[in-house]
């Protein structure tokens, strides 16, 4: 009796760890059926769902890497250090010398300046060296199955899919993040329907493995998403005494020459352009860290990633990159 009773409450505990709305889901194979279903009811051929839908199994390395949480956050200050580095720098000044006629025209054609497209990769996947190696079908099946953002995975799964069943890459080469997350420029698949293109001309839009795609797809990116060609992202600067926090944040958008009369000065102590443009002044640490005012371009790369960290960092290795 005291064993059953041992054996109860180790259950009972064992129960108080697991996700409630893990513990509903039906068993995956179950699941992976009625995927097919919606599969085909979304005009995905049987070819694509017998060879994608089938052997698929789910990952618990995924399963794992969405419920881990980071113990200590990392300042903006710590994460600019690690992301806007000298040998990125050094490395993505080769790069746009080795591909320059293939970034200019791209730059040309959008208008989205080279430096960018070669940060946004340089920062995502440096450079295309770490895109990681999961099967993206894998990956979002397992999500959706998994529950907690069923919806959105499933939409994902079924976008995935839908590039399989065009003929841009095949099911077993379409490798990504744990997420999702595919190629060099690290797009979700419904990224990729809306604005991966044809860089190079083969009637495929491969972000895996060409260049000229990658380039391309960045820049048709950013281009639908607002940017604003010959405008800057922004810069960094001094704030005056007593700034209000109010003030702060990309969504407070205010003539530059609001920010000029208040005080807020170049970092190197200069008077701000006297240009018609609507500016935010973000400071990813707090008003104690480092501040910069933002404009258009910034909001847009913000569609990218809805990260200062990673919007501001863009901006600054662009910037290192142009130099």
């Amino acid at each position: 009796m005291r064993h059953l009773v041992l054996l109860s409450v180790l259950f009972l505990t064992s129960l108080a760890f697991i996700n409630p709305a893990q513990a509903q889901r039906p068993d995956f194979n179950i699941w992976l059926k009625d995927m097919r279903a919606k599969a085909a009811a979304a005009g995905i051929s049987q070819a694509t769902i017998n060879a994608n839908l089938y052997n698929t199994t789910p990952s618990e390395t995924a399963i794992r890497l969405d419920k881990k949480q980071p113990e200590v956050k990392k300042t903006f200050a710590q994460y600019k250090t690690a992301v806007v580095n000298e040998n990125r720098v050094k490395k993505g000044r080769r790069l746009i010398q080795q591909h320059y006629a293939d970034l200019q025209a791209v730059e040309n054609q959008y208008g989205v300046p080279k430096q960018f497209i070669v940060a946004l990769w340089g920062i995502e996947t440096n450079f295309g060296g770490n895109t990681g190696g999961f099967s993206v079908i894998a990956a979002l099946a397992t999500m959706a199955w998994e529950g907690r953002r069923e919806e959105f995975f499933t939409k994902e799964l079924i976008n995935a899919l839908k590039i399989i069943d065009a003929g841009h890459i095949k099911g077993s080469n379409m490798k990504g993040s744990w997420a999702g997350a595919m190629g060099q420029n690290q797009f979700m698949p419904s990224s990729f329907n809306a604005y991966a293109v044809d860089g190079n001309g083969d009637g495929k839009r491969d972000i895996w493995n060409t260049k000229k795609d990658v380039f391309a797809s960045t820049a048709n990116y950013l281009k639908k998403e607002g940017w604003n060609s010959g405008e800057r992202w922004g810069r960094r600067v001094t704030l005056p005494s007593g700034f209000s926090k109010s003030l702060e944040g990309r969504k407070i958008k205010k003539p530059l020459s609001y920010w000029a009369s208040i005080g807020v000065r170049t970092y190197g102590g200069g008077a701000l352009p006297q240009e018609n443009m609507m500016a935010s002044i973000v400071a990813p640490d707090g008003l104690n860290g480092e501040a910069y005012i933002v404009y258009n371009n910034y909001q847009t790369i913000m569609h990218w990633n809805r990260s200062t960290y990673f919007a501001t960092s863009v901006g600054l290795l662009a910037d290192r990159l142009a130099q």
